[in-house]
């Protein structure tokens, strides 16, 4: 093979084929579809995943586990990453988070968690904090701020009812 040859047949758009133009073009008649059948028919659509009404496979395989699709999505920090990554005195939200890779993608809530040691004085907010956390972050000086999450929807409906009621 030579250098020249190497695209050689290869076409950035390919031609749309031309079908019902005589037997002389490959694709004439039938036009590819065969002789008779629901798939020669015009108007012809088939869900995906049809089988030809063998069992599909995704009714074949056994389900396992659950997935909970209404669960809130929890980033997690760990208060030994806060003392490699923050100064004495800085102050630590989800935006500084998110600069320094810490809370990355889609998140709901984010929680500050207990796990290594914190000698800097420093001001977290976060949506939820463990015990363990708290304690680290009071003893070594700082503070934490609990930002409100999204109010949940019984929440709203008995605020609505005692409002009703008065």
């Amino acid at each position: 093979m030579m250098l020249h040859e190497v695209h050689q047949g290869i076409h950035r758009r390919r031609r749309p084929k031309r079908v019902g133009r005589g037997p002389g073009s490959g694709c004439g008649k039938t036009c590819g579809r065969g002789h008779k059948g629901q798939k020669s028919r015009s108007g012809f659509s088939q869900r995906v995943g049809f089988e030809g009404g063998q069992m599909p496979l995704a009714r074949r395989i056994p389900k396992r586990g659950f997935h909970n699709r209404f669960a809130k999505v929890v980033a997690t920090v760990n208060v030994g990453q806060l003392e490699r990554l923050f100064q004495d005195g800085d102050e630590v939200n989800p935006d500084t988070l998110r600069q320094r890779n810490l809370a990355k993608g889609r998140y709901d809530v984010l929680k500050i968690l207990g796990d290594g040691q914190l000698t800097k004085k420093l001001k977290v907010a976060a949506h939820r904090f463990s015990k363990s956390a708290v304690e680290k972050i009071q003893a070594a000086g700082g503070q934490i701020e609990i930002i409100p999450g999204p109010t949940p929807v019984s929440e709203k409906q008995k605020k609505a009812q005692t409002g009703a009621e008065s």
